[in-house]
């Protein structure tokens, strides 16, 4: 019998690399495109239309501005997978030990747990 992997190889740690760099320059996409709808809706807010128009506006601020927040969240957790890898730690489940799912990985790269520890919470 062999012995269970500790950590993914370097080629593995590659790959998922490609997969975090590609999902982070799309989320870095969209989130300039969300900042720039902000951008554009509190110069619309200047010309005070209707006050109808300003609740509307407001409100899509708002949901535009969640989505932006869960988005900065979300790259976030990408930027520290990376530095996961550069550590040569990812893929490692933080409560087990043991290796996370290429599948799980694949899937949500930022992933810390694997599913047999996140199902146990």
């Amino acid at each position: 019998m062999g012995k269970e992997k500790t950590r993914y190889s370097d080629k593995d740690l590659a790959e998922f690399e490609i997969i975090i760099d590609e999902k982070l320059d799309t989320a870095l996409e969209q989130l300039a495109f969300y900042e720039k709808q902000l951008s554009e809706l509190a110069d619309n807010s200047d010309n005070k239309m209707k006050a109808l128009d300003d609740a509307t506006g407001t409100m899509e601020a708002e949901r535009v501005s969640e989505l932006a927040v869960r988005l900065k969240k979300y790259i976030t957790h990408l930027q520290n997978a990376k530095l996961r890898i550069k550590n040569k730690v990812y893929g490692i489940c933080r409560e087990t030990g043991k290796l996370i799912s290429k599948e799980r990985l694949k899937a949500v790269p930022h992933a810390t747990l694997s599913i047999e520890a996140k199902e146990a919470r």
